[in-house]
């Protein structure tokens, strides 16, 4: 049974580290699902893209708060392992080899919960953005906050298509912003970035572009191909847009 415990306590801090880290890489920039998914890359020594290794290794926190995880991720890999295999070796009878996989699918059970609640979440996520100000150096600040990224509001990349209604056109030309769209970056896919894009800079099939605003609007573009129907979804957003609008000003 203590080794199940163990076993239990091991898994429980290595959620609450990838955790932390998690939100540390938010504070640094990363988007939630990316911050979450490197976080457990970097614990787990699974790896990832070479393209998003980049954006880690540039960035000297970004990079400190990996190097931690790697060091701390070996370790607790090896710990468990360590104490899942003394929990079935240990055991003298087979009462208590039962109730060790009791104590664990139990436990466990209760880990999913809480790591999958978002009132749980909600109060962790508090509980370390005040450790982080306090006890780091880290410039730590609430993008979704500051971003407004709540509700129908995000940031989304999308992949330009060789049919895409945005393949080969100026932002000029496309006008999103009257749509309610802002693009934020252009990665280019010869390898260039262009951050804050003017009117005259050229969206090309194979490009990434970052875009702020709404989700639903989003998979609108995303779904539009370079046809009379492409630019009827266009006019069709600007008209329930400047309609909003009118409604918010009365």
């Amino acid at each position: 049974m203590l080794a199940a415990v163990s076993l239990f306590v091991i898994i429980t801090l290595s959620a609450l580290v990838t955790k932390v880290a998690a939100i540390a890489l938010m504070h640094t920039g990363l988007s939630t699902e990316i911050a979450k998914f490197q976080a457990r890359s970097a614990y787990t020594g699974s790896g990832y893209t070479s393209q998003e290794s980049e954006k880690l290794m540039n960035h000297p926190v970004r990079r400190k708060i990996v190097y931690m995880l790697m060091l701390i991720g070996n370790a607790g890999i090896i710990t468990t392992l360590s104490s899942l295999m003394l929990t079935f070796l240990l055991p003298n009878n087979r009462s208590s080899l039962v109730y060790s996989l009791i104590f664990i699918v139990v436990a466990l059970s209760a880990l999913w919960f809480a790591i999958k609640s978002k009132v749980v979440d909600r109060w962790l996520s508090k509980m370390i953005d005040r450790a982080l100000k306090k006890y780091t150096n880290i410039d730590v600040k609430d993008y979704a906050a500051i971003l407004h990224l709540s509700g129908e509001y995000q940031i989304s990349e999308l992949r330009v298509r060789k049919t895409s209604w945005l393949a080969g056109k100026t932002l000029l030309e496309l006008d999103l912003k009257s749509e309610g769209i802002n693009v934020l970056g252009i990665q280019q896919k010869k390898g260039e970035y262009i951050g804050a894009p003017g009117g005259d800079d050229v969206i090309n099939a194979g490009d990434v572009i970052t875009m702020y605003g709404k989700a639903e609007i989003f998979k609108n573009i995303d779904a539009r191909d370079d046809d009379f129907l492409g630019d009827w979804n266009h006019q069709k957003i600007v008209e329930l847009e400047k309609n909003e609008e009118n409604k918010n000003q009365f």
